[in-house]
């Protein structure tokens, strides 16, 4: 035997050494994931996008494609000459910067004389670097000086300070993830030993994901945004601690059974890694179902977080496991289990109170529940999903969110961003007046041939490329706004109607209408899917009918609940104007997918014990023993969404939110209550038409006779 078990061992020792291998390669890349990331909304547009289609036909206008940075000077006493000659010394300096587009069109002054307008078109080639471009033009232009403010907005500025908030990904928000869950793990396992175990496996996970991600990223088989490496970030260290809180719960209570550790991890294994394995491809196939998607980034997201639960599961069931083995019973220290055949429920003395409870009153429990859950989908009359202006985009004041405010103090809004008409040579001038009647638009110049040295000039000849002419619609409201959404779709309408026009409206503000559209369109297609992929996968490991279709119900019923709730706290305790429009399906992927996780952790272990003990004896064992570690892991999955907040952008901040508490209602209210009561109270039909319906039915009806 001795034998056996020093085979055993060395087997360990060769996959814990294996897997460090691993994660000293692949360990370099889990902070190089922002050199691949893309954070251009443009770049994530359905192909066959109005908006995407104007981009391609703005290609041939233009040498390079640029995105412009505005540099706005404000003096609320009104601009001095010696503003102006600064104005005009600061441009001559940003025409100097690379990657900024010369020449530069002439400083533009407000009517109101209290404002000048820079315009500086940025190479939108620079990618990721427009960054570092607007961050060379906000040094060139020099801070605020005797009254006179200087702010670096439009679209390359917003760009610009949306890179920075992602860059704090690979840094702070790491940080805060790892301190979070190592807080919560010394808190639930009370062991200066314990923690080190799934936290080095949850980090290992990490590191394996990156490599993946970088290389597909790299190699532009998958696109990688800032809110994509962010989710992905929480989302491996949250699953990954779930699943090693469920497979060292289980194997604590095989160790009161067996007395060789490798015996007891054995069994542990055996009992926990179905559970593990059907949540975890669960949630993969869920957020595959993004692939569905008509947004770009959508279909990245479902491939990147795939990746890191796949890489999780792997290594879970693997690494873990093997650093279990070599750990032992000490690893437990001070509270280490003893071989002493101890039934399990006796460890969880205040779960099984709550199964007690439970039995006694499950009618009156479920039902309440419920109700309290239906009462908070009220809630979803406060919810109203929109596109966030760039005002209300960040939760902390930036230099582009000012000065977009200055522009549209003393500037029509979308001066420096119009909207791009694309039209025939033969209807453009029936197509500008068009454009111009349309409410909410200023002014309509034709694109012309020869340098642009400033605004497009009325009277001067158009350029004309493949019998098309490019005309700029300048709107009355900001670029980011619902009044410049509202009028680009006015625009559309009333250009389209133009025979023989073929005019086709792109821009910044065309770019949020299509994005907004798509991701609703996304909505009505995913979300069903999502709930059959879940349904056929539960059915199949519980191989029952009915349990899955309450388990649905169940999950569905939270999810409106926590959108209600998140609602409610989002405009009167969190002041956010909004939801942005992908934030309903992002959270119903996660939450359904990860609410799933906990159905799966109770279900699976209920029917094994009813398999022996009868359904309802089987659901109080199964609430008795799960309860801990179920409410421990949705308390570090909710507590490692909640480090979104880290980074100061609405909808990173709605999401992990609505995670978070959406995890917390599923985990206290859903899944201890809720489903352990109504399975209590329906019985073995619960488990219909599978056999176990029938044979645990009999046995029941026999004890009750």
């Amino acid at each position: 035997m001795s034998g056996r078990g020093g085979r055993v061992t060395l087997i360990a020792v060769a996959i814990v050494l294996a897997w460090l291998v691993v994660g000293a390669v692949a360990g370099p890349y889990s902070g190089r994931l922002s050199e691949v990331a893309t954070n251009d909304n443009a770049a994530f547009l359905p192909t066959d996008a109005e908006a995407t289609r104007a981009q391609d036909l703005a290609d041939d206008f233009v040498d390079r494609q640029t995105i412009p940075a505005l540099v706005v000077y404000e003096r609320p006493t009104g601009i001095t000459d010696a503003d102006r000659q600064r104005v005009r010394a600061d441009a001559a300096r940003f025409a100097q910067i690379p990657g900024v587009v010369t020449p530069l069109p002439p400083p533009i002054p407000s009517e109101d004389g209290q404002a000048v307008q820079v315009i500086v078109p940025v190479d939108d080639a620079e990618g990721e670097q427009i960054g570092r471009v607007v961050e060379d033009l906000r040094d060139s232009a020099g801070g605020d000086r005797d009254g006179l403010s200087v702010d670096v907005a439009g679209p390359a500025g917003l760009l610009a300070d949306l890179i920075e908030v992602f860059s704090a990904i690979d840094g702070p928000l790491l940080l805060v993830t790892l301190v979070v869950v190592l807080i919560i793990l010394l808190v639930v396992y009370r062991s200066p030993v314990l923690w080190i175990f799934p936290l080095l496996a949850a980090g290992m996970s990490y590191a394996l994901a990156a490599v993946f991600v970088y290389l597909l990223a790299d190699a532009d088989v998958l696109k990688l945004n800032g809110q994509a490496q962010g989710i992905l970030t929480v989302l491996v260290f949250g699953a990954g601690t779930d699943y090693a809180l469920l497979l060292i719960a289980r194997y604590r209570e095989e160790l009161h059974r067996h007395g060789r550790p490798w015996d007891a991890m054995r069994a542990a294994w055996k009992g926990a890694a179905p559970a593990i394995i059907a949540s975890g491809g669960t949630v993969i196939v869920s957020l595959l179902c993004l692939l569905l998607s008509s947004l770009n980034s959508n279909r990245a997201l479902g491939p990147v977080a795939a990746i890191g639960i796949a890489a999780t599961l792997l290594v879970m069931l693997t690494f873990l496991p093997a650093l279990l083995v070599l750990g032992g019973r000490w690893a437990f220290w001070p509270r280490r289990p003893r071989a002493d055949q101890a039934d399990p429920r006796v460890e969880h003395g205040i779960w099984s109170r709550v199964a007690g409870f439970v039995a006694r009153h499950a009618r009156p429990i479920w039902l309440s529940t419920a109700v309290v859950l239906a009462v908070l989908t009220l809630g979803l009359t406060q919810l109203g999903a929109t596109t966030l202006g760039q005002s209300d985009l960040f939760t902390q004041r930036t230099d582009s969110v000012d000065g977009q405010e200055v522009i549209a103090r003393h500037y029509p809004g979308g001066t420096g961003s119009p909207a791009s008409i694309f039209t025939t040579e033969r209807a453009a001038r029936q197509v500008a007046q068009v454009a111009q009647d349309v409410p909410g638009v200023a002014d309509v110049r034709p694109l012309t041939a020869g340098p642009q040295a400033g605004p497009p000039d009325p009277g001067a000849a158009p350029k004309v490329v493949d019998g098309r002419v490019q005309l700029e619609a300048t709107l009355t409201d900001p670029p980011d706004s619902d009044g410049a959404e509202r009028t680009i779709r006015e625009l559309r309408v009333a250009v389209h109607r133009v025979p023989g026009a073929d005019a086709v409206v792109g821009g910044f503000t065309a770019i949020n209408v299509d994005t907004s559209d798509a991701a609703k369109r996304d909505q009505n297609v995913i979300i069903p899917v999502v709930l059959l992929v879940i349904l056929v996968i539960l059915a199949l490991l519980l191989r029952a009918l009915l349990a899955p279709l309450l388990l649905i119900a169940t999950v569905l019923l939270s999810f409106a609940a926590t959108l209600g709730l998140c609602a409610l706290l989002f405009r009167h305790v969190f002041d956010f104007p909004g939801v942005d429009s992908s934030f309903p399906l992002f959270a119903f992927v996660f939450l359904v997918a990860l609410g799933i996780d906990y159905n799966i952790f109770l279900m699976s272990r209920v029917r094994e014990e009813s398999v022996r003990r009868g359904t309802r004896a089987g659901v109080l064992a199964g609430l008795a023993v799960t309860g801990g570690v179920i409410t421990s892991a949705g308390i570090v999955l909710a507590a490692t969404f909640s480090a979104l907040a880290v980074l100061p952008l609405v909808v990173l901040v709605e999401l992990g939110s609505a995670v978070a508490i959406g995890v917390l209602i599923d985990t206290i209210i859903v899944r201890s209550l809720l489903v352990p009561a109504l399975a209590y109270d329906i019985g073995p039909k619960i488990w219909w038409p599978g056999r176990l319906s029938r044979t645990n039915g009999e046995r029941e009806a026999r004890g009750a006779g």
